[in-house]
């Protein structure tokens, strides 16, 4: 990695993998040494949402959604294969092939280890994971690619947008179909409280600050104030999450690596998907490398949030979801230095 690339991650950013694990130390930790930390905030929820890791999912999300600048779709029809691509893989592919592997490794390779019920359970934190792309690291692993930071804002926005209408009902199908009671009030208001909210809030907060600043400012300096809040959030919430689980991971610490397995597997599988399609639609790397990166990583603080909504934060669901949090970054990581060095293969089919 070179050192700009070294430069475009921050410092909790470039070591999250160590961070993910110090936070679940730590949480663990609580929850046996001081458990009645957790169930003193445990009283602090309503209809399964914590409203202390509500707060810090907030925390996490709002600074993400700053970054998203929606006058930017108006530029989708300069070069629209790459967003097709995007599209294709993040809402017609990536769901169906993550439930796919997931209950074939869930309910079959691993049925002697796991119980039906938890094995159902972790189905359907791998299908959150999977019909939610990511919108927020993806401006790290475009800038860690040399991607077109313009075009990426694009696909971020559109995907955005897409998640508002698209995320209720593919969940809600997939998860009737893996035999999971679906509360869809509670779904279709999460979608609402930890999206449209923080989207429409972002929205607001960015035209009023360039309204009265100007773009520069809110660019080079508003912006920039938000930087490591999101990943601290997140660590909060791992720690607060963590305290919650810690009796379920601690007998059942192999259920991390399960969990893990097919999550790693979906990852490098669209990947090489989307890859091959920009390699067949003549992308230039700069799109190509975001495009298939965007598949690839997933929206995991929208995952977790969703998952502790519908589950509450003590469900293996939940679990399921933070383990996306542990594989994303190095595996992530993985993926960009595959792209970089793809680049001279993709350039030869380029227009």
């Amino acid at each position: 990695m070179s050192q700009t690339s070294k430069e475009a991650m921050g410092f909790f950013e470039r070591h999250l993998t160590i961070w993910v694990i110090a936070c679940m130390a730590i949480g663990l930790f609580i929850g046996e040494m001081f458990p009645k930390a957790p169930a003193f905030l445990s009283k602090f929820e309503s209809a399964n949402v914590s409203w202390p890791i509500a707060i810090l999912i907030w925390v996490m999300i709002y600074p993400m959604m700053l970054k998203v600048d929606f006058i930017s779709v108006k530029n989708i029809g300069q070069n629209p294969k790459g967003i097709y691509l995007t599209w294709v893989v993040n809402w017609l592919i990536k769901p169906l092939s993550m439930f796919v592997l997931a209950s074939l490794f869930f309910r079959l390779v691993f049925q002697n280890i796991l119980s039906p019920d938890l094995a159902t359970d972790y189905l359907a934190g791998a299908i959150l994971l999977g019909a939610a792309p990511c919108t927020a690291m993806v401006f790290v692993w475009s800038q860690l690619t040399d991607g077109d930071p313009a075009y990426t804002v694009v696909q971020v926005a559109t995907n955005d947008l897409i998640i508002l209408f698209a995320f209720s009902p593919i969940v809600g199908f997939l998860l009737g179909i893996s035999e999971v009671t679906v509360p869809w009030a509670t779904l279709i208001l999460s979608v609402v409280f930890f999206v449209a909210l923080p989207l429409a809030s972002g929205a607001l907060t960015r035209y009023l600050v360039i309204k009265r600043k100007g773009e520069a400012y809110f660019h080079n300096i508003f912006i920039k104030k938000f930087d490591q809040i999101t990943i601290i959030g997140l660590l909060l919430t791992l720690i607060l999450i963590f305290s919650y689980q810690g009796n379920v991971i601690l007998k059942n610490p192999l259920h991390i690596a399960l969990i893990a397995t097919p999550l790693i597997a979906q990852t490098f599988i669209i990947f090489g998907i989307a890859f091959l399609g920009a390699k067949w639609l003549k992308l230039p790397p700069e799109i190509a490398a975001p495009a298939a990166l965007i598949g690839a990583s997933n929206f995991f603080e929208l995952a977790v949030a969703v998952a502790i909504s519908i589950f509450g934060a003590k469900s293996p669901v939940v679990l399921a979801t933070i383990v996306g949090v542990l594989v994303e970054v190095p595996v992530m990581l993985t993926l960009t230095k595959l792209a970089n060095r793809s680049r001279n293969w993709l350039k030869g089919s380029a227009q």
